[in-house]
């Protein structure tokens, strides 16, 4: 697993961390971490590999807990918490961010308020007017919106002819 690979799990699993409502210093560290991981130039699993869980926490924002999640990562493919909380957040739930105008704060409204869990049901939402129901939500937003769902749904083979 590349440090890259190791990084959006801890990215993904911060965003669900918030997305579920977490502590604000939970989530930091997890993004903390994977800014760190993502940087580091030696590969995590050589470290790990070489001198165990307890030279992972010599990296910056690497403490004892996210170190052994790190070598769980490496030795099994996946760690507790990051298994928990994909059961109880479905994980295409991110998607939605790749959706300009949906941050994660916005996301919460789509998840919570409208059990929004995968780009296909939320194209349906926004193809039925549903964007008209979110309070707050400005013409700009919507519009924004729509053209980048448009541009998601595309065919690959025309999204690169544009």
């Amino acid at each position: 697993m590349t440090n890259q690979q190791i990084a959006e799990v801890f990215r993904r699993l911060a965003s669900l961390l918030d997305l579920r409502g977490d502590n604000f210093f939970k989530v930091r560290s997890y993004q903390s971490a994977a800014e760190t991981i993502e940087d580091w130039p030696q590969p995590l699993s050589e470290i790990f590999a070489e001198n165990g869980v307890a030279v992972l926490r010599d990296l910056p924002g690497i403490g004892e807990a996210i170190s052994k999640k790190i070598a769980d990562l490496l030795t099994t493919g996946s760690f507790k918490l990051w298994d928990e909380v994909r059961a109880e957040i479905p994980e295409s739930t991110l998607d939605l961010l790749k959706v300009d105008g949906v941050g994660i704060k916005t996301l919460r409204i789509f998840y919570h308020q409208f059990c929004l869990t995968n780009l296909d049901d939320f194209a349906k939402f926004v193809d039925g007017g549903g964007l008209d129901s979110v309070v707050g939500m400005g013409g700009k937003t919507q519009s924004r919106i729509r053209q980048s769902l448009g541009q998601l749904r595309l065919p690959r083979s025309r999204r690169a002819d544009q």
